[in-house]
């Protein structure tokens, strides 16, 4: 029998303005439902069709709608109620006012354009900044390749001494960079606290890696020559990163960057552009030159997107994001012969054999599903569970999935937060109800958490799950369980690997014989055996086929950002 959504909680503070513009997020879906149903197929065009098919679907199965709106996000205010520190940080510089947008070693004013950063789970403006667009993407570009110069002329130890001194002002803020995150990404408090440590981590191990980064030398006839290999700065750098993790994205490529002796140009998403701008600060004070990290923040994403890739003087771009945007930078790259390292979709399968330790599995899903309210790209995406104990690790999951607290992330206790905004919440919708349309069973969830705010979908778990259904061949990213049976390690290698995608991985079993096959035969870029933990600074992070190119993090993420020199050095003997 289907479990009904947590039933909602006391009503929160009426509001403040009524008209539909300040409708809650979840009236206006469902006013927009109810309209889809209402007109004609034949009326609309193949691209309205599509919207209004997806209307029709997403809102069936979500919690009963309220008249008030989400409460304030109160605990960020100031603690003597004003409004120069809304977000209550002891170090309130950390934002710049008005801007996020970083150039040649300045911050850049409002401008004539605004950018609103929203948080989550109210749906309040945390801050306003200036909306760049190409012009300062050019700018930008040009204080870089003004900055190369003086970077690829450092030592090793000087670089290595700039990583330092930003990792220990990011160990220092760490508590006012979570408290950021939280605001804009709606991550709980304790989750963003790990995020910063994560981020931290890259700092600390690419400055260390910095003092390591060297060459060959060789000796090609006794006597007469020698051979060296020299591993140099690649040169300016794009880095284009996602609101999922707005730390630790920009850590792990920019450290790397800066270790490697590469200027770059920062392109945070302009949901989460905040934490961006408070690392990069930090860094600036710590002693980064002019030019050497520029940040360009904007809702034009495709119009900075392109003015970075179609410059000759961007000679690297790394992309965390979608497959289908990574497929376009690549595209732009190639026109002129741009390295480009990308990091893109997951459909990461969660495998649990008949000799699995349930108890550690069902943890592991648990841990891993439902980090940043499952929007990640190596969370589970699809659970096979073979079908021997698939009854039992329900069992042993519901408990667990009743348990989880969500709510806004400075409660304490609160575990899980929102999703990132009203479109994210759709394609949850959407998904599950195909799901049921085509067999699954709802279990738990599949509802909005009308007590708790629009974004918030409760954690749903549905069984009975087959390959007709979309959650197989697209990623959820959200708060969603899917579990599909199978009989054989044959069968679920197939199922498994019958995708497009092979970024992670996860398999539970006990079996040494079959830990080996199975890990060797999983066609992903990164397998966790018996655990999930598998991002770390000190190993490549990275996917095969549609999931991407290159790696980060570990030793090999430094050769993203250098080229190889072979020197002749003859007439030695003479």
């Amino acid at each position: 029998t289907p479990r009904a959504a947590p039933s909602p909680g006391p009503s929160p503070s009426p509001l403040i303005a009524t008209g539909p513009a300040r409708l809650p997020a979840a009236a206006r879906i469902f006013m927009l439902s109810f309209l889809a149903r209402a007109i004609p197929p034949a009326s609309t065009t193949p691209a309205s069709a599509a919207a209004l098919r997806l209307l029709r679907l997403a809102p069936l199965r979500l919690a009963p709608l309220r008249r008030t709106a989400p409460a304030p996000f109160r605990a960020m205010a100031t603690s003597d109620g004003g409004s120069s520190n809304p977000l209550g940080l002891a170090d309130p510089a950390l934002l710049p006012a008005g801007s996020a947008t970083l150039i040649g070693g300045k911050w850049v004013g409002m401008g004539g354009k605004a950018l609103r950063v929203v948080n989550p789970a109210s749906g309040d403006v945390v801050a306003e900044v200036g909306d760049s667009g190409a012009a300062e993407a050019r700018d930008a570009v040009a204080a870089a390749k003004g900055c190369a110069g003086v970077v690829r002329g450092w030592s090793p130890a000087k670089r290595a001494g700039l990583l330092r001194a930003w990792y220990e002002g990011v160990v220092k803020g760490r508590e006012d960079l979570a408290r950021i995150m939280v605001a804009e990404n709606g991550k709980p408090l304790g989750e963003a606290k790990g995020e910063v440590d994560y981020a931290a981590s890259f700092v600390e191990w690419f400055g260390e890696e910095a003092k390591r980064l060297g060459g060959d030398a060789d000796v090609k006839v006794p006597g007469g020559s020698v051979v060296m290999v020299v591993r140099e700065p690649v040169g300016v750098c794009a880095v284009i990163t996602p609101w999922n993790f707005p730390a630790a994205m920009i850590t792990r490529k920019v450290a790397a960057a800066i270790a490697a002796g590469c200027p770059v140009v920062i392109k945070p998403s302009e949901l989460t552009p905040l934490t961006c701008a408070a690392l990069v600060e930090i860094l600036r004070r710590a002693g980064a030159p002019p030019g050497l990290v520029n940040v360009v923040t904007g809702s034009a994403a495709k119009e900075i997107g392109s003015e970075l890739m179609a410059s000759p003087d961007v000679r690297k771009v790394s992309f965390t994001g979608s497959t289908p945007v990574g497929k376009i930078l690549m595209e732009q790259a190639a026109r002129t012969v741009k390295r480009a390292s990308m990091e893109l979709g997951g459909l990461a399968p969660f495998i649990v054999m008949a000799d699995a330790d349930l108890d550690a599995a069902v943890a592991g899903l648990i841990a891993n599903k439902f980090r940043n309210a499952g929007q990640t790209c190596v969370c589970a995406n699809r659970v096979y569970v073979h079908a021997s104990v698939a009854e039992e690790f329900t069992a042993r999951l519901i408990p667990k999935l009743e348990a989880i607290k969500q709510g806004n992330g400075l409660t304490p206790g609160v575990t899980v937060g929102p999703l990132i905004n009203d479109a994210a919440v759709l394609k949850v919708a959407a998904l599950v109800e195909d799901a049921i349309n085509n067999g699954a069973t709802l279990v738990l969830g599949g509802a909005v958490r009308a007590d708790l705010g629009p974004r918030f979908y409760a954690p749903t778990l549905l069984t009975g799950v087959t390959a007709a259904c979309r959650v197989t061949s697209e990623e959820i990213f959200g708060p969603v369980i899917p579990i599909i049976e199978f009989e054989d390690e044959a069968e679920v290698l197939q199922a498994a690997n019958n995708t497009r995608f092979g970024l992670a991985a996860y398999l539970y079993a006990r079996d040494v014989g079959t830990v080996f096959r199975m890990s060797e035969a999983l066609e992903y870029g990164m397998v966790g055996v018996n655990d999930v933990a598998i991002s770390d600074a000190r190993y490549p992070f990275g996917g095969v086929k549609e999931s991407g190119n290159g790696r980060e993090g570990s030793k090999y993420g430094l050769d993203e950002y250098t080229e190889l020199k072979y020197v002749l050095l003859g007439g030695l003997g003479k």
